[in-house]
């Protein structure tokens, strides 16, 4: 059987639905991955654990009263820094924009709430995003899982070192030029690039 931080989203979301664990134990599991492998990779470099935890004891009540948030209720999940995420930095690896804190979500991260997912942290970029690596002045450089000497790619080389260390069970990347596919092949991790058009990018630039 696939280990529990290597099953997909949807095995996930199927052994919360059939109560053969919660989602607070989920994302517990995968905070305890992030603490073991996130100082030497720097993949995740925001969370917020306590509305993250609020979230998932509240989609396990939901489910114990026939509640059902969507395909996603109670995956733990990380998201690009290139999003908007209200209460967090969303700075493209520019330091001189550390004080960008969106007050409200990109489009992209609604979706994912109202699909029942626990957000819990953002994931690194390359400054501007314009890069096959994930390196940037503020929040320094994101190491490969397979091998820490090498790059992850980029610009969603947060995305996928987190993905392939099993730090989170959902990824949200983003790509123009290659920014999910790049990275999900420097990692060995599947990575999809919707057509172009299909996905809003509301919320997904800077002021």
């Amino acid at each position: 059987m696939t280990e529990l931080h290597f099953a997909s989203a949807i095995e996930l979301a199927e052994k919360i639905k059939l109560r053969e664990i919660s989602a607070v134990e989920l994302l517990d599991h995968f905070l305890d991955r992030v603490e073991k492998f996130n100082p030497m990779l720097n993949a995740i470099i925001w969370m917020d654990v306590d509305s993250a935890r609020a979230r998932a004891r509240s989609a396990d009540d939901a489910l114990a009263k026939g509640e059902d948030w969507g395909p996603l209720h109670g995956v733990p999940m990380t998201v690009k820094e290139a999003f908007n995420l209200a209460g967090s930095p969303t700075t493209w690896g520019k330091p001189e924009m550390k004080d960008n804190i969106p007050k409200s979500n990109s489009v992209v991260v609604d979706r994912f709430l109202s699909a029942g997912a626990i957000i819990f942290g953002k994931t690194n970029v390359p400054i501007d995003l314009a890069d096959w690596q994930s390196f940037n002045e503020f929040y320094g450089t994101t190491n490969n899982p397979w091998d820490i000497k090498l790059t992850p790619g980029g610009s969603s080389g947060g995305s996928a070192a987190a993905l392939a260390a099993g730090m989170t069970g959902l990824e949200a990347g983003s790509d123009i030029g290659a920014s999910i596919r790049n990275p999900a092949h420097y990692c060995g991790v599947f990575g999809h690039k919707p057509t172009l058009g299909i996905v809003p990018g509301d919320g997904h630039a800077l002021p």
